[in-house]
């Protein structure tokens, strides 16, 4: 899950710290921990769409 993490943050400009406390506090975190089998079949690329979408409808600003 850290690589994720830190493709999220690179994709956002954010730091690890920084991607994570956005990714927990818009419930992508438990959206990785409920669908990790999903994740693993997805590129990076995609995930981190996919993940940013869900974030945004979460409340996230981040697009």
């Amino acid at each position: 899950m850290l690589i994720f993490i830190f493709e999220f943050g690179r994709k956002h400009e954010l730091t690890m710290k920084q991607a994570f406390n956005y990714l927990y506090r818009y419930q992508g975190m438990d959206f990785l921990d409920k669908h990790y089998d999903y994740a693993h079949t997805q590129s990076f690329r995609s995930m981190v769409d996919d993940i940013t979408d869900y974030c945004h409808r979460k409340g996230g600003g981040l697009q």
